[in-house]
């Protein structure tokens, strides 16, 4: 046999040698196994915790949907009303002053305001004359507004009139026809007789000539006084018919 041709002492060092070295790794750790599935979950982990660390800080700085402060009313001081005792006009004792305002048609005056009447109907602006030249309508004499007349009448329609003026209506002075229908045929009062003259402070009947159209309807005029020197005065004198079959 092989083992026969080493020497006796070759063989106790080698034995020897092999005892030594088992010795020295005997409670040695065994060498790591490496396990890849572990690693890889350790990477999918470290991975889902960054994500989710960026999406907590993009939450946190993202504004948030708080609702804007409300407007909380404020409460405005009250006045109290004069009592018993305090009179601000001076009349009876607690009394309150009472305001008027116009009252519109159709509205509901308010509680406490004393509403006045509606304006008066608003006043002529024109001149009616002077202190010499004036006159004023007293009446109707002949036909007075809306008579009925038939087509083709002759008639005179009269005036009672009054010279409020200082200054008489004598030669020059006439009774003028101003506006109206043509339709009548109107004419116009001349002062050419004494009998006629109306003197300041007088009353006279004075009047004019018309026929009525023959159509039938409603036809109005009116007339005015003309001094000598062809000023127009005093109240406008007006006829109103209805010409009727």
């Amino acid at each position: 046999m092989l083992v026969r041709k080493f020497p006796r002492r070759t063989l106790l060092i080698l034995l020897a040698a092999t005892l030594t070295l088992a010795a020295c790794n005997v409670g040695a750790t065994p060498a790591p196994t490496v396990d890849v599935n572990a690693i890889n979950t350790a990477a999918v982990a470290t991975a889902m915790g960054q994500i989710s660390a960026q999406l907590t800080q993009t939450a946190l700085a993202a504004p948030t949907n708080t609702p804007p402060p409300t407007d909380t009313p404020l409460s405005l001081s009250t006045v109290a009303l004069p009592t018993a005792g305090a009179s601000p006009t001076g009349g009876a004792s607690g009394a309150l002053p009472t305001l008027s305002f116009n009252n519109t048609p159709g509205t509901t005056p308010i509680a406490g305001f004393t509403p006045i009447s509606s304006p008066a109907a608003p006043v002529s602006t024109t001149v009616l004359g002077d202190s010499c030249h004036n006159s004023v309508y007293v009446a109707d004499v002949t036909y007075p507004d809306n008579s009925t007349i038939k087509p083709g009448t002759d008639f005179e329609k009269i005036w009672r009139i009054q010279n409020t003026g200082t200054c008489p209506w004598d030669e020059g002075y006439t009774l003028a026809f101003v506006s109206g229908d043509q339709a009548l045929d109107p004419t116009s009062f001349e002062f050419t007789r004494s009998a006629d003259f109306v003197a300041a402070g007088e009353t006279a009947d004075i009047g004019v000539d018309l026929t009525a159209p023959l159509a039938e309807g409603t036809y109005f005029a009116q007339w005015r006084m003309q001094s000598d020197s062809g000023v127009f005065f005093g109240t406008y004198l007006t006829i109103s018919i209805v010409v009727q079959k």
